[in-house]
């Protein structure tokens, strides 16, 4: 394949290879250069990685400004570039893992010897391809893929495939449940039959994973372009009760002659909203958690039915949420002063400044 590498990335391999070693791209970076392939509007890689069979060691004498502070074999090499992208290039020994006792870490980490055996450990098919890095002398060349469980394939077809055996690799980290869906979410791809089975199956596992790591996935997930898609998977996938199951409360509960949808729609369609307009994480929650309140406020059915008061059930609501999933204060303060003014009339002369001031 044919594409253009940074010329950071190109030095890094280049001192590699004159060492002795191999260099590869891994990951991420790989499965947005082969949709950029294809689709010129997809986003262009967010972080580069590598991957060598140098141990870390080795990699800091090749590289004297670099950091090693971690158990994963992972060094961070400076470059010097001016794009805060290519400032620090990680560069990842070939690894396998052992068990994962506590479904989050692997309880060792073994070095291997070939790119082949560092890829069988990951998540995906679409990141566990391998682009390696031989021509460094040009940046646009063309390179050798190796793809070992066809990830370029699941690419073309829009799938998301969990490598190997699916429930294996989300009871190695049941973080991966989520990832399953925000990549469908932000890729706009489907998650595979049997890869979908194993995590409705698996569900569960995430009450083991720390607050702060699903609250970063659902971060991702808020601020993709197809959010609302991304809040249905995780209910489709029976995950949403481990995140926010509040949510779920207004699944089925019509509304008044004010509203055509159910509270639970209506939410996802006010997200919807807020994502179409490329609105801040700060909105697109509000809009997401305005309403929440209804379903405890309901009293009545059909079109004459009310929600006396939700907007003030609905913060308090939005309080429990954010608090569980530690966000931070002041991203939680503007969140819930949204959801609980969410009701707020403001037309100019017909509101007085007292008003607006209260």
């Amino acid at each position: 394949m044919n594409f253009k590498i940074p010329e950071e990335i190109l030095n890094i391999a280049e001192k590699l290879q004159k060492a002795g070693y191999r260099a590869y791209l891994v990951g991420g970076c790989v499965r947005d250069i082969i949709l950029r392939q294809k689709d010129l509007s997809r986003a262009e890689p967010r972080d580069w990685d590598v991957a060598t069979d140098a141990k870390p060691e080795e990699i800091q004498k090749i590289f004297p400004d670099s950091v090693y502070e971690n158990q994963f074999g992972t060094v961070a090499v400076k470059t010097g570039s001016n794009n805060p992208k290519l400032k620090i290039i990680e560069i990842t020994t070939f690894r396998i893992e052992g068990k994962y006792t506590d479904k989050r870490h692997p309880d060792e980490i073994k070095f291997a010897q070939t790119i082949e055996e560092d890829l069988a450990r990951r998540d995906f098919t679409v990141n566990s391809i391998a682009i390696e890095l031989t021509n460094y002398k040009l940046q646009t060349t063309n390179y050798k893929l190796v793809d070992p469980f066809n990830g370029q394939d699941d690419i073309k077809n829009k799938i998301i495939r969990a490598v190997g055996n699916p429930e294996e690799r989300f009871s190695e980290d049941a973080l991966r449940l989520m990832r399953a869906v925000r990549f469908a979410t932000e890729l706009d791809f489907s998650i595979e039959e049997k890869t979908g089975e194993a995590v409705k199956k698996q569900a569960g596992l995430l009450e083991m994973i720390a607050k702060e790591r699903i609250r970063d996935e659902f971060i991702k997930i808020l601020m993709a372009e197809k959010a609302a898609m991304g809040i249905q998977m995780l209910e489709d996938f029976g995950l949403l009760r481990y995140i926010a199951p509040e949510l779920r409360d207004g699944i089925g509960v019509g509304q008044n002659k004010h509203h055509i949808y159910s509270v639970w729609e209506h939410n996802l369609r006010a997200l919807d909203y807020a994502a179409k307009k490329k609105y801040s994480l700060g909105i697109r929650l509000a809009a997401l958690l305005h309403d929440i309140g209804k379903p405890a406020t309901k009293a009545g059915e059909g079109s004459d039915c009310t929600f006396y008061n939700h907007e003030i059930v609905s913060a308090k609501i939005a309080v429990r949420i954010l608090n569980r999933l530690h966000f931070p204060k002041d991203l939680a303060e503007k969140i819930i002063h949204l959801v609980r003014y969410h009701l707020f009339y403001y037309n100019v002369g017909e509101v007085s400044e007292a008003g607006v001031r209260r």
